[in-house]
């Protein structure tokens, strides 16, 4: 087995950039694996969104399984990963995960990363946020999912989309203690100069 294996979800929320960037930030590091599911929306946000082809998005992943084969490897518990990532993640699938929906290979993967109480990260990918938006994003995290939006930092004075959208996908890594050089952190000599 990889030192790490990841699994990788990318749904059809805006965003999806950075489940690409995640995955071209990992792609052929030593150690690690990474398993990608997508949705069908993910596939058409990509088109809209990004100059990616959706065939290079998947050739960044050590492995691609579709979202309706509930029988892949990262359906079970007994497939260990170092947990998984839904970057970005709708609002759909996070209450999918939330109530235990796990009707597609994106959910169940994450079901299975709950209960086997790997690390469980959602990129929510929405605003504003109504009540009911809330309440499943309480209930995901009270199962153990770690919520992350895609939030910038200003701190690091970025000059451009591709910087702020780094600094997620570090955050994202840190999450799962994997090391990365993607962005300045606070109080580092890396930090630009302060006005």
């Amino acid at each position: 087995m990889s030192d790490v294996r990841l699994v990788v979800g990318i749904t059809g929320a805006s965003g999806v950039i950075h489940g690409i960037r995640l995955l071209e930030e990992l792609r052929g590091r030593p150690g690690v694996e990474t398993h990608l599911v997508m949705s069908k929306p993910a596939e058409r946000t990509i088109v809209e969104e990004t100059t990616w082809e959706i065939s290079a998005v998947k050739a960044l992943a050590s492995a691609v399984h579709s979202i309706s084969d509930i029988g892949a490897p990262i359906a079970s518990g007994s497939f260990p990963t170092a947990g998984m990532v839904v970057a970005p993640c709708s609002i759909r699938t996070a209450a999918a995960i939330a109530y235990c929906n796990a009707d597609n290979l994106l959910t169940r993967a994450a079901d299975v990363t709950l209960k086997e109480g790997r690390k469980l990260v959602l990129v929510v990918r929405e605003t504003p946020l109504h009540k009911g938006h809330l309440k499943a994003l309480l209930a995901a995290a009270d199962n153990g999912a770690t919520i992350l939006p895609p939030v910038p930092a200003f701190y690091t004075k970025p000059t451009t989309v591709e910087e702020i959208v780094d600094h997620t996908v570090g955050r994202i890594l840190d999450q799962l203690g994997i090391p990365h050089e993607l962005s300045p952190r606070w109080g580092e000599e890396s930090l630009r100069t302060r006005d």
